[in-house]
């Protein structure tokens, strides 16, 4: 059976003793990013946004800036890497990130390759071995310790896919609502180049944005999902986007389900109970078929705990990490505000990829 856990639902606000951390400067974006960013709404996209750096990776025959966003703290514990989902970026972990970070993890936000708002202006291969390789040496190069690594959706398959070709890399794994059984990208990777352009151009269409959100979440308002839209559509306004994903689709996608057993690591499964993505009789399976894990459940909650529910979703990783962390997590939300965020709130960049998988 699943484990529940029924914790209150908190984010961050800018209370006395959190307002440095939260407060949002003007418009004191990297200049890299794309200039819509400034139409977002959401204070905690836009916070977490002023953050994004661009790191140098050698890469092939080049060296690729690769965005992330870095920690502010350093830590004696293992480092936790946050991946994103599939065509997305690190601004999906705008709400979990600061609260990861205020319990006193070392806490890192890394764009995959292809997603985000790396620099791909010469475009590299963006297949599931490039993937891999920039993330690994992303890791070598800055990082350079074992590292608790998190991935949710589709992140999920990336974390697993690294876990398992390089696990001095990883010390443990937390897989969130994951998408790991899906047979890489299937007839898509059949397509001619001027179809899948076509359907790579409809994915990053406002409409279909809208409607994937509206489709996975009843009752959304109409201005949250405009705005969530923004935030999940932000890293397809690079001219090298469109390019990334059709390479990616036509490489074969993701397909880690014989990896799944060969995972070496200690991991944590979470889901959301009314995930209407995937099912929960697939965690079930996940936590079967790996050779050591645990798995907990959050009520309420849809496809991406860590965005809906990010107060449940942080003291479980915390619980996982170790219960030094889980300690110094207490006096963070304990002077907390708490905000009752829609269970229908859920991010439109990841919840397309049902149109996908």
């Amino acid at each position: 059976m699943l484990t529940r856990t029924a914790s209150p639902v908190l984010v961050p606000t800018k209370s006395k003793a959190h307002v440095k951390l939260f407060t949002v400067q003007g418009s004191n974006f990297p200049s890299f990013l794309p200039k819509e960013v400034e139409n977002i709404k959401d204070p905690f996209a836009r916070r977490l946004a002023t953050r994004i750096e661009r790191l140098p990776v050698g890469f092939a025959d080049r060296s690729i800036m690769s965005s992330c966003v870095k920690p502010l703290i350093q830590s004696e514990r293992s480092p936790v890497v946050l991946l994103h989902g599939f065509d997305s970026s690190c601004l999906e972990w705008r709400y979990t990130f600061p609260l990861l970070e205020e319990a006193g993890l070392e806490t890192w936000a890394v764009d995959i390759l292809g997603w985000g708002f790396s620099d791909l202006e010469r475009l590299p291969s963006c297949d599931v071995a490039s993937k891999r390789d920039h993330l690994y040496r992303l890791w070598k190069s800055y990082i350079r310790r074992p590292i608790i690594l998190i991935g949710p959706s589709l992140g999920a398959a990336i974390a697993i896919d690294f876990a398992v070709n390089h696990p001095e890399a990883v010390e443990k794994l937390v897989l969130i609502d994951a998408s790991v059984y899906t047979e890489d990208t299937g007839n898509l990777a059949k397509l001619p180049r001027a179809v899948a352009y076509a359907g790579v151009y409809l994915l990053r269409s406002t409409p279909l944005r809208l409607y994937g959100n509206l489709l996975a979440f009843n009752g959304l308002p109409l201005n949250t999902n405009i705005d969530w839209m923004n935030v999940g559509r932000l890293h397809c306004l690079y001219p090298w986007w469109k390019d990334a994903t059709v390479n990616f689709m036509n490489s074969g996608g993701y397909n880690v389900s014989a990896l799944i057993k060969k995972v070496k690591q200690k991991t944590l499964i979470i889901w959301g109970e009314d995930d209407q993505i995937i099912s929960n009789k697939l965690a079930v399976r996940l936590h079967c078929e790996l050779p050591d894990a645990v798995i907990r459940q959050i009520p309420d909650c849809g496809h991406l705990p860590h965005v809906e529910k990010p107060n449940s979703a942080t003291k479980l990783i915390l619980d996982f990490v170790g219960e030094d962390s889980n300690n110094e997590a207490q006096s963070v939300f304990s002077g907390l505000n708490p905000v009752t965020i829609s269970s229908k709130f859920l991010q439109v960049g990841i919840q397309l990829e049902t149109l996908i998988f």
